[in-house]
This record gives structure tokens, sequence and C-alpha cells, in this order.
């Protein structure tokens, strides 16, 4: 089994979730769970750069995200896609849906109000 993990940052109104592993119907839940934080009518920014496989579970979880964002008068980003997950999205037409204009929205370093790791679905301590 391949190491996944997923953090999130918690910002005035951005969570950053940064993925890294496998997207899969394993996995995807686990992100699911973590964008629940997200906060009403905020930025929900998923960093993929450390997602080198994304299949079809993966693809569903970005558009009902995408739906959910938009439900509650927020906003999706994705951001850092690497060429599978990129191919995937430009195949299905949902590429242009949830791909910010690009990766220049990072948050200033010592903004984070709190964060934590969730390590193959369990929690860890909260960082600092």
């Amino acid at each position: 089994m391949h190491d996944f993990t997923v953090t999130v940052e918690h910002h005035p109104d951005l969570t950053l979730i940064e993925v890294v592993g496998e997207v899969d119907m394993v996995t995807a839940p686990a992100v699911d769970e973590a964008a629940l934080v997200a906060p009403f009518g905020g930025i929900l920014r998923l960093d993929l750069s450390g997602v080198s496989f994304m299949d079809s579970s993966g693809l569903n979880l970005l558009l009902r995200l995408r739906r959910r964002m938009q439900s509650e008068a927020g906003r999706l980003e994705v951001v850092g896609l690497q060429q599978q997950p990129s191919d995937l999205l430009h195949l299905t037409g949902a590429y242009e849906l949830v791909t910010a204009a690009d990766d220049a929205g990072e948050v200033a370093p010592g903004r984070r109000v709190t964060g934590h790791t969730v390590r193959h679905g369990s929690c860890a301590a909260p960082a600092t």
C-alpha cells in the first residue's frame, strides 16, 4: 500500500488541503471528510501536487466538492495537478470546472490558524 496523507490548514477565509498519494475509491473519503471543515462562503483549495494518480472516485469527489462550495457561496480551487490527474480532468471536460487560474494563491507563511494531518484515515496531532 502506498502512503497517503491529507493535511488541512485553516485560514480566515481559506481552507487549504494538501493531498499526497493516490486518490481512489479507498482514499477519496478521507479527502471528502477533511473538506467538511471548509468555511461557509470561503475558499477550499486542494493542493494535489503530491497526487500522481486519480481515478473516477477522485473525479467524482472534485465535482461534488465544487457543487457543495458553490451552493455555500464559496469556491473550490484545485492546484498543483500532476500529469495523470490533469489528463483525467481534461479527458472528462472537468478541468476548467475545478482548477484555479494558477498556483499563485498561496497563503503567506505564519498565517496558519489551525491544522492537522490525516494518515491512512487516522488523525494525527494538530500541526504547529
